[in-house]
């Protein structure tokens, strides 16, 4: 179960209880179920931490962004760096079974050593998990409105893609997974498991999920679903007892492989190999080895008889990759 997107921590601990006792009711949970709820720090303290600990979250997300204080500024945080360690100091004392973090990396003007130095920040909570994303300019905000309107100018791509691979390398050598372009799972001792998120996990791996609240996203293996944005409207659907649905979509073969080239090259494993052919028909070698060969001899992805999957080099280009081997999917 993921509490996410907006920022969930507005909920009170008790209305977390109730939501999760309805899905027990509705649902087969697992008796080790994840149970994520992301994490605003200015929307918590000690006490409300305890309480969704004891309503029955398990993990919790945090979003640091960044212990800078002028970046998050930039970023239009309403939190600074204390806030930050405060809520991951009392999240640690509550005792949940698996603490992440997500940083932004690509700010203008940050250089290599104050990204170190925030990944440094992070370690030294040993978080279960790292989430470390490069800034994005999404249409409609304030931060892609300065930058069309040339108040901000983007931190060039070469600086970034170096951020990029010092945090993989990084990580890596303090004991973290890289297992996904923009994620990092550590471990408890060296006997346990990497704490990789199982939410993110269902994405990545093609699995069945269902979405609830306005403007949340199910699917079902074939096809997407996605409910209404409005609150009103959605509270007003189920009232009539109809799914509040705003639009789904039935995905075609075609759109079925470009996905699983998409989502299996964002992972450490790739795309396994037997799991794309079963799903789409399509002869993984045979089909894509045009694309494939040269990228190979440019060290971007590495090829097993079993997978495909991208080199740390490789997920800088992520996009084009997969553009190239898509290219080459045969139409129906």
């Amino acid at each position: 179960v993921y509490f996410g997107g907006g920022t969930p921590s507005v909920i009170p601990p008790t209305g977390i209880h109730q939501i999760l006792e309805a899905c027990r009711s509705k649902f087969n949970l697992l008796a080790d179920a994840e149970i994520t709820l992301e994490i605003n720090p200015k929307t918590v303290d000690r006490k409300s931490l305890l309480e969704y600990r004891q309503a029955g979250v398990t993990r919790v997300n945090i979003g640091v962004q960044s212990f800078n204080d002028h970046h998050l500024a930039f970023l239009g945080r309403l939190h600074d760096q204390h806030d930050a360690a405060d809520a991951i100091r009392w999240a640690r004392h509550a005792g949940y079974d698996s603490l992440g973090l997500d940083l932004i990396y690509g700010i203008p003007g940050q250089t290599t050593e104050s990204w170190l130095s925030d990944l440094e920040k992070a370690l030294e909570f040993m978080p279960d998990h790292l989430s470390c994303y490069l800034l994005t300019y999404e249409p409609g905000t304030p931060l892609h409105v300065d930058l069309r309107e040339k108040k901000i100018r983007k931190m060039p791509e070469k600086h970034a893609a170096r951020l990029f691979l010092k945090t993989d390398s990084h990580l890596e050598k303090c004991g973290y997974e890289h297992y996904e372009i923009s994620n990092f799972a550590g471990k408890k001792n060296e006997f346990a498991p990497f704490a990789r998120s199982k939410h993110n996990q269902k994405y990545w791996n093609f699995a069945h999920y269902i979405g609830l609240g306005p403007a949340a996203h199910s699917f079902n293996g074939y096809e997407r679903s996605w409910n209404c944005r409005s609150l009103e409207e959605y509270i007003r659907q189920l009232a009539l007892e109809k799914r509040p649905l705003a639009g789904k979509e039935t995905l075609s073969r075609d759109q079925q492989a470009l996905e699983a080239i998409y989502l299996g090259l964002r992972k450490r494993e790739g795309i396994l190999v037997e799991s794309f052919e079963k799903m789409t028909g399509i002869p993984f070698f045979s089909t894509f080895s045009e694309a494939i060969t040269p990228l190979l001899k440019q060290k971007m992805i590495q090829v097993t008889t079993e997978s495909c999957s991208l080199t740390a080099d490789g997920m800088l280009f992520h996009e084009s990759i997969c553009r190239r081997i898509a290219d080459c999917v045969p139409p129906l």
